[in-house]
């Protein structure tokens, strides 16, 4: 929690520092422009691997496979959307990071290999570990049903 305070103090201050240095180079108005181009680059790159990261995903679920790592990219390219959609130069170094493809299945793999997925109502997914890891993480059971008298 105490660095989760510190990431909101320093990034805006940091971001801050690096617009004015880049405006007083470069002048104000070609800093506002280089800003908006960044967004409008990073939304068209996050569009086009977002639809292909959901296309591959559902590709999965059609094949009765977990579409985890899918599911990992998905969570990535959300926040790197958003990163890039915040105005600043920090933001958008880390925001298109996540737009890379290896960075993004580094990122995938690491949180993935922690993952166990365990109990699918559906049949497709039970007892299956995501990363073929050892089964040492915790295990978090759960049951869904289905109410018929609200249609």
């Amino acid at each position: 929690m105490r660095y989760l305070l510190l990431l909101f103090i320093v990034m805006p201050v940091l971001e801050m520092w690096l617009l004015i240095t880049v405006g007083s180079e470069i002048g104000a108005l070609l800093t506002i422009g280089l800003v908006l181009l960044t967004a409008v680059v990073g939304a068209a790159l996050l569009r086009e691997q977002g639809f292909a990261t959901l296309w591959r995903g559902r590709q999965k679920l059609q094949e009765g496979k977990l579409p985890a790592k899918e599911m990992g990219e998905a969570i990535i390219l959300a926040v790197s959307g958003a990163l890039l959609l915040t105005p600043g130069f920090v933001t958008d170094v880390i925001g298109f990071a996540g737009l890379i493809p290896p960075i993004r299945a580094l990122l995938v793999s690491r949180i993935l290999s922690k993952m166990i997925v365990t109990g699918s109502p559906v049949g497709g997914f039970a007892n299956q570990n995501v990363d073929q890891a050892e089964n040492s993480g915790n295990v978090i059971d759960g049951e869904s049903w289905e109410r018929k008298d609200l249609d």
